[in-house]
């Protein structure tokens, strides 16, 4: 499942009772929560076919419903889906995948990061846990990276 899994229990309803019409009200609320719940869970998350290093090691996604184009920038939601579980064997919390707000500024060849959260389980599902983000900061878009294979996407389209 892409997105936020949301998981319905008892004990995050304390009004529920264990009884029958418990448990009917209980899948009703979950039934309501997919139906209408957070929509950044829906993004269209599409694989990026561009060569970047390491992606035996990890997918890079975007959603192109959420690129933005003014003049010379351009921003796009990006998610990183890992193979392993990140972070150092004492790092709290660890994580499988990544979501990032970036924006591009094409002519320069440079981006900053605008928001960047880390998640528990792949596909920006499970605790999400937000990093900090220094948005005053741009930085050179490397060679041969991945902020070069979005860079060759993004602006270098019409």
């Amino acid at each position: 499942m892409t997105g936020i899994q949301r998981n319905v229990r008892y004990s995050q309803y304390p009004f529920i009772k264990h009884t029958a019409a418990g448990l009917i009200l209980c899948l009703l609320l979950q039934c309501l929560l997919l139906a209408f719940g957070d929509h950044q869970a829906s993004a269209e998350w599409v694989a990026v076919d561009k060569p970047y290093p390491v992606r035996e090691l990890q997918t890079l996604y975007i959603d192109p419903a959420t690129i933005r184009r003014e003049g010379n920038l351009v921003e796009v939601w990006q998610l990183t889906d890992y193979r392993w579980m990140q972070g150092g064997p004492k790092a709290t919390p660890r994580f499988l995948s990544t979501r990032t707000h970036k924006q591009f500024k094409c002519t320069d060849k440079r981006l900053r990061l605008l928001a960047y959260t880390e998640f528990s389980h792949r596909m920006a599902a499970g605790n999400a846990s937000n990093g900090y983000v220094d948005k005053d900061r741009w930085l050179p878009v490397e060679a041969d990276s991945i902020n070069e294979a979005l860079w060759n996407i993004l602006c270098n389209q019409p």
